[in-house]
């Protein structure tokens, strides 16, 4: 009796479930096909209409990313690459040049340049980076130090100011696309224009009101341009030079403060003071001293002005020292030996001051060891080289003179050095000169030893190994001679250190 009841009940089930299935019967495949073309028209709209990711004019979301892992975060729009003609619509102008402001350099082993900590370098990029962050629009140049793409240093400059990338882009040299972001040692330089001295001056720095600091930090390959700094181009161009030494080293050139000069089908490196260079200025590729030397040919570190000078030249045909000697030691005109020429390079000697490696600005290299690499090179490649003296007596040649000796010198067959002169320039310089100054620069690290900044002991070190270094240097370059006349160090006692 229950099981029938059971059965009973549940055909009663199944029929009410059938039924109420009728109710809700399944569409039509018509309908189905209409419901979808209509979502399917929608879709189409929506995605017309929204672009994913959004990107488009100073909206890149790769560019974005890259800017953050420097420090600065884009608050509304980054532009990249922008032609001058963009620039100027953005509000970019020339400013006016300026010259003579603050260069602090960290790295710097030549003492063109004021020293600055890491922990003030660490803290002015802060302030730096957070000042950018906060432009509504942020400007992003790429370029490189050097025009040969084998041995150049890629370079990323992030501004708040179209002016600034205006006034750096006459000075980098162009890079194809993305060669920054694909370089294994790109530099930045982060220039804040508008940011408030008082930022500047609580990292303890001093700059010039209204004008700004150049800062630049060699180990980060990192410059920092405040104020109207971007418009010293002499001491920007400088400090990124600075800072590429190391790059372009380890690609294989060698960056020298030198000018490139034409004449017929003679390229020739030119070492000489700015004063001397004024003489020439016509006859130079740039009156701006810095090219990179290597096994492909010589290039400019930096944009020439020049649209139809060519970006690279071949291996120099002649490598000409200029100096100026009013001692009657040097001759007019005279051939030297490779070891000479690295010996001239070296103590970039001009009336009885040295200027090692003819270099003026902050270094990042060993005057020693580019003398060196100038030296292997000359070699290598058997290029000859020769020492001019711009004096006569007391009275310095006229321009139209000093011009007819370089051409000259090129065209006929110049002497060499003979060792007699050699051992006298040597007695007369070399002796008295570097010693004094071996000497004079023992004295201030012993008394920089006892500073409380090490920073500033490091610094005297250097400055004493580098004069050591031009010591030993010409110990072991010159001819025996002056060997036989330099049998001992000098007697100075450096102290405890």
């Amino acid at each position: 009796m229950m099981r029938s009841v059971l059965i009973k009940r549940f055909v009663q089930d199944a029929l009410s479930s059938s039924r109420s299935t009728s109710r809700f019967s399944i569409p039509a495949v018509s309908t189905i096909n209409r419901h979808y073309a209509v979502s399917a028209s929608v879709a189409q709209e929506e995605a017309e209409a929204i672009v994913f990711p959004r990107e488009g004019p100073g909206i890149s979301y790769g560019l974005n990313w890259a800017l953050a892992g420097r420090g600065v975060i884009v608050k509304d729009k980054a532009f990249y690459n922008l032609k001058s003609s963009e620039l100027q619509q953005k509000g970019g102008s020339t400013a006016e040049g300026l010259s003579g402001l603050p260069v602090h350099v960290r790295g710097d082993l030549t003492g063109g340049a004021s020293g600055i900590s890491k922990a003030e370098f660490s803290k002015l990029l802060k302030q730096v980076t957070s000042h950018i962050s906060s432009s509504s629009n942020v400007f992003v140049q790429d370029g490189a130090v050097g025009s040969s793409s084998k041995c150049d240093a890629k370079v990323r400059v992030i501004s708040d100011t179209p002016s600034a990338v205006l006034s750096l882009s006459n000075v980098l040299w162009k890079t194809p696309t993305r060669a920054v972001s694909h370089d294994s040692c790109p530099m930045t330089v982060y220039v804040a224009s508008s940011i408030s001295p008082n930022s500047v001056e609580s990292v303890g720095l001093k700059s010039q009101v209204n004008s700004g600091i150049v800062a630049a930090d060699i180990e980060r390959s990192s410059l920092i341009l405040c104020g109207k700094a971007f418009s010293d181009t002499q001491n920007v161009k400088d400090a990124l030079a600075a800072l590429a030494e190391p790059v372009i080293s380890a690609r294989g050139g060698i960056p020298l403060s030198a000018r490139l000069l034409v004449s017929g089908d003679s390229v020739v490196l030119l070492f000489a003071s700015d004063d001397i260079i004024k003489s020439c200025s016509n006859i130079l590729v740039s009156a701006d001293a810095g090219v990179v030397l290597s096994a492909h040919g010589v290039s400019p570190l930096f944009q020439t002005g020049n649209s139809s000078t060519p970006s690279s030249f071949k291996v120099p045909t002649a490598v000409i020292f200029a100096t100026a000697d009013s001692s009657g030691v040097l001759p007019s005109a005279s051939k030297l030996s490779p070891g000479q020429a690295a010996y001239h390079f070296l103590a970039g000697y001009q009336n009885g001051k040295f200027v090692p490696a003819y270099g003026k600005g902050p270094s990042a290299l060993d005057p020693l060891e580019l003398a060196k690499s100038l030296l292997s090179k000359l070699k290598d490649h058997e290029i000859p080289s020769f020492l001019l003296n711009v004096n006569k007596g007391e009275k310095k040649i006229t321009d139209k003179e000093f011009v007819n000796l370089l051409q000259s010198t090129l065209s006929k067959n110049i002497p060499p050095f003979e060792p007699k002169v050699w051992l006298r320039l040597q007695m007369e310089l070399s002796k008295v000169s570097t010693r004094a100054l071996y000497q004079g620069n023992s004295k201030n690290y012993r008394r920089n030893c006892r500073s409380k900044s090490p920073a500033v002991s490091f610094f005297a070190y250097q400055k004493l190994h580098m004069c050591l270094s031009l010591y030993l240097f010409l110990l072991n370059n010159c001819n025996n001679f002056v060997r036989q006349s330099y049998k001992t160090m000098p007697n100075v006692d450096v102290g405890q250190s």
